[in-house]
This record gives C-alpha cells, structure tokens and sequence, in this order.
C-alpha cells in the first residue's frame, strides 16, 4: 500500500497584534493576507476591539502572560520563518512583546509602529513609543511607519521630500536595517520611501480614488512579512507587497457604511480555477 503524498510543508509567519471585529484590520487582515500568499500564519492576540468600519468602539488589552504564551507555545511547537507586530497599546505589552522574539531569536521582523486607527481612535498609549524606539526597533529588520507616525518616531515634521529622507535616517539610527515611511498621507501618487542606511528607493504607486483603505498598513506589513517568510531580500519584498497592496485597493469593494477594507484574495480571484497565488 503506497504512503499518501503530502505537500510540502508552506513558510510560515506570525502576527502579533490586535483583533478586529469587523475583519478589516489587525490579525484578520494579517492572516488573509498570509492565506493570499501561501503562507501558514499563527498569532498572538495583544487586545480585543469592537470595531467595524466607522471606528473602534473598545479596546481591552489581553493580558501580558497570555501574550507572552502564545508567542512561546507557537515558536516552540510551530515556528516562524518571519513575523510581524501590529497593534501593541501599552508600553508593558511592547516590553513583552519585545523580549520574547528577543528570546526566540526571531531575524525576520516587521514591525508596523499602530498608532491611530483609520477613524482616529489612539491604539498606542503615549508612553509606549518610547518602548517601541528602544525595545521594538532595534529588533526590526522592516518598520512601515505612515507619515504620522514617522513624525513621532522621528521627531521630525515631515512637509517636504527632504524632509521625509531626514525622518526616514532618524528612525534608521534607531535600529532597524529597512524603514519604509510610507506615503499614503502626502498629496500626489502615493510614494513610498525606503531607506537602508546607505540608499533611498522610491516606490511610487497610483493614488487610487477610494474609501476603501481600512487596514492598508496591517496588510502592507503583513504582505512583507510573507513575503520574507518565503525567501525574499527585504526590498523586493517591500517592493512586490506594494504592488499587491495597490491592487488589493484597486479591486476592493464596499462593506460597512465607513472606510470599507482592501481585497486580500484580488490575485486568486484573478487566477480563478487555476489555483496560481502571488508570489
């Protein structure tokens, strides 16, 4: 009797981050965007929100053992070819956080700086930045910092080109090998920039006319720690997930009567039957 065949075993990467209810944002979003890319995602739930596409209603922060346990049983007994942190909220949850992937030796981290939600509801408390600069960053081998939130890291108002070179060689010195200050914010097409420490690439992308961007930075992130987790060099990574992120927004569609989310399945939707997934 012939052994059955199995596939192979997929890459495989973990979300640290918060949940919301209405599907757009935080885990949900990083595990769809993981499914979309054939890889095995895991999490670690950092707090739960009532959300939907108008706004955060709560927030209540999981507890910093049950969060430092979830990430161990997972690394243990599954592991991790990358991970991503989203949503932290509390300077003791980023301390947390940050000494566990420290412990495990996590190389291929993402980190997406969650401050504010779509609608304007804080999801940092001010007295975790500092925790994520000295803690997180320094971890990070990608952080995807909008311009708001470069502007705190930074320390810098970010109105000009030069002005965002500058804030992107701040956040640089803080630790992290990649830092993608992300230009969704600024007037025009919407051009990321990315800087290594020695060379600035610019990935511009069309402004797409749309209410339909919930949970664009979530997805980014999560596109790039997918997209680490199968092998790729971080900038290709950061650049291939733009143009996934571009087209999730192009093909995305109205749910809720608020800031509607991106399709995360655009690319499989597009291969119908033949089963193809993006890279």
């Amino acid at each position: 009797m012939e052994s059955p065949q199995h596939e192979p075993t997929p890459a495989k990467a973990m979300t640290i981050a918060g949940s919301d209810s209405g599907g757009g944002a935080g885990i949900q979003a990083d595990l769809k965007t993981f499914a979309a890319f054939g890889v095995y995602g895991t999490s670690a739930l950092t707090a739960v929100t009532a959300q939907n596409t108008r706004g955060v209603f709560a927030v209540a922060e999981v507890p910093e053992e049950v969060i430092a346990l979830q990430i161990d049983v997972v690394l243990e007994d599954i592991g991790a070819d990358a991970a991503k942190t989203g949503m932290l909220s509390s300077a003791s949850i980023v301390e947390t956080v940050a000494d566990r992937l420290e412990a495990w030796g996590v190389e291929r981290l993402v980190v997406d700086p969650v401050m504010v939600a779509k609608g304007g509801h804080p999801l940092l408390q001010p007295s975790a930045v500092e925790a994520v600069k000295e803690r997180l960053l320094p971890l990070a081998s990608v952080v995807t910092p909008n311009i708001p939130e470069a502007e705190i890291l930074a320390g810098i108002e970010i109105d000009t080109d030069e002005a965002a070179r500058d804030a992107a060689r701040a956040i640089f010195g803080l630790g992290p090998r990649f830092v993608v200050v992300k230009g969704g914010h600024r007037s025009g097409d919407a051009t990321d920039l990315v800087f290594d420490g020695e060379a600035f690439t610019e990935l511009p992308a069309e402004r797409i006319d749309t209410r339909n961007t919930h949970g664009t930075g979530c997805s980014y992130s999560a596109a790039i720690a997918a997209l680490l987790a199968r092998g790729l060099a971080p900038l290709e990574a950061i650049a291939e997930a733009k143009s996934w992120l571009t087209e999730a927004i192009r093909a995305s569609y109205a749910i809720g009567d608020g800031h509607s989310p991106v399709n995360h399945f655009h690319a499989i939707e597009r291969a119908g039957v033949s089963g193809r997934r993006p890279r």
